[in-house]
This record gives C-alpha cells, sequence and structure tokens, in this order.
C-alpha cells in the first residue's frame, strides 16, 4: 500500500510543477503584450541602419590613384582596376573601376586600406535592380571608343 500511496504523491508534485511552469510561461507570453511591435512595414517604413553599417560602396573617381590596393586586399578579388602608364608624367591614370554588387560580400577591406579614402561604405541597403548594370559601381573617364581614337 505504501508504494502506491508515495506513487499518487509523486504524480501530485508532476502535477503541480507542470501547472507551475505552464503558469510562468503563461505570464511572460501575457508580458510582452504591452510592447511595441518590432516589425516594420518594410516598403513603407525604413529601417534605421547602424552607425558601423556596411551598405553599398561609394566610389570617387578623382581621389583614386589607381594603386590596386582595394584588389589586393579583397579576399575576392572583386574590384576591377583599369589603368594606363602615362609615360609623360610617369603617373598611371585611371581608366575604369567597378565592382559587382551582386558578387561584393561587404568585408570592407578595400575601404579601410584605401591610402585616399576614395573608396567609402553608405548606408544603402536596397541593392536590388531591375537590370544587370544595376548591380556595377563603374566610372570611366571616357568611352573605350574615345580612348582608341586618342591615340591613333
Amino acid at each position: 500500500m505504501l508504494p502506491m500511496v508515495t506513487g499518487f504523491i509523486n504524480y501530485g508534485q508532476q502535477t503541480v510543477r507542470a501547472a507551475r511552469y505552464i503558469g510562468q510561461s503563461f505570464m511572460i507570453t501575457l508580458s510582452h503584450t504591452n510592447r511595441l511591435p518590432v516589425t516594420i512595414q518594410y516598403p513603407y517604413e525604413k529601417l534605421i541602419t547602424s552607425e558601423r553599417f556596411r551598405g553599398r560602396i561609394h566610389f570617387e573617381f578623382d581621389k583614386c590613384i589607381a594603386c590596386e590596393v582595394c584588389v589586393r586586399v579583397c579576399p575576392i578579388d572583386l574590384p576591377v582596376v583599369d589603368w594606363k602608364l602615362e609615360t609623360d608624367i610617369r603617373k598611371k591614370r585611371l581608366l575604369n573601376y567597378s565592382i559587382d554588387f551582386g558578387i561584393c560580400i561587404f568585408r570592407g577591406n578595400c575601404v579601410e586600406y584605401c591610402p585616399t579614402n576614395c573608396l567609402s561604405m553608405t548606408e544603402e541597403y536596397e541593392l536590388s535592380t531591375y537590370d544587370l548594370i544595376g548591380d556595377y559601381t563603374i566610372r570611366t573617364i571616357m568611352n573605350s571608343t574615345q580612348i582608341k581614337k586618342s591615340h591613333r
């Protein structure tokens, strides 16, 4: 008879413990009902980005010296830098600079190691476009047909 009584007591204790846990979880759920919603209505409300957010990379063509440090520090060698050596002034002339944002991992090494600060991270996070050319940041000093004509 004694084992049967202890079995009922254990069953009763387990039932009370389960009811207490259910009550605690219900109280936690009720405490969250007065909070503001976390979800934003995306197309109509914009997310406020943090100070160190890594968005689209902005490039300033005039500051670039075509040193290709950005290409060397990029883990996937993504930036494409086309330049021409000007023999009369013994300097590189930048012809084209492009980054494919469809492939970019936004690590930020190119921005951090750029000696002239011509690269910077923006807060822009909406990177989808209707055409593939929108995935690129391309800065060209002149069209390739103009370059060929000037060298003839």
